[in-house]
């Protein structure tokens, strides 16, 4: 039997850092707990996780917020994964390298790192890019789970493109598939 694959502790550091965040501590914790995750009050994991657990925690808030809810909730946390990046793992040489760059050249070299180290994000699944006029970027997620899922990719990549590419980057999402395996195709305006 093979190992599960793992992804990076940020996505469930900062999915509850956003619930927080919406809610305040005392209303996240008693959401945590209707949802049957009260083991990550005090306890957020803080290596490598299990794919597994970011999706059962996304789609057990889904049923107790609904979609709408964690659609921002999602967002803000990939956006807070994107500001966790840019402090800590994107190094500072690199990030001042992009910016004065022209956002075309900024987006292929950026990319083109982020795919390096794609599986800390992707787990099972797939991350694709293509470059020119208007660039896309695809994320696959096998492992079973829900579309809602794609809005915490689609705030990571706003947040670093706006931040290391173009302050005027728009992405238009389309995130097919239905519970199960889904793919996220993020359209750049850059």
């Amino acid at each position: 039997m093979s190992e599960p694959a793992k992804i990076g502790p940020n996505s469930i550091i900062q999915t509850v850092a956003a619930l927080e965040s919406k809610y305040g501590k005392a209303e996240a914790e008693a959401i945590l707990t209707r949802a049957g995750h009260k083991h990550l009050i005090g306890n957020l994991p803080s290596e490598m996780t299990e794919e597994s657990k970011f999706h059962a925690l996304v789609q057990a808030l889904d049923k107790e917020l609904g979609e709408k809810v964690m659609t921002h909730i999602l967002n803000d946390s990939g956006q807070r994964t994107a500001a966790y990046l840019l402090r800590v793992r994107i190094p500072g040489f690199f990030q001042k390298l992009l910016k004065p760059l022209p956002p075309g050249l900024a987006f292929r070299l950026l990319i083109f790192a982020i795919s390096k180290n794609a599986w800390t994000f992707a787990g099972s699944g797939d991350f694709s890019y293509t470059t020119g006029k208007t660039p896309e970027i695809t994320v696959k997620v096998t492992y079973p789970t829900i579309p809602v899922v794609g809005n915490f990719y689609l705030g990571t990549f706003t947040r670093l493109l706006r931040e290391l590419v173009s302050p005027n980057t728009k992405i238009e999402s389309s995130i097919t598939g239905t519970s199960g395996a889904i793919t996220c195709r993020y359209t750049c305006h850059i």
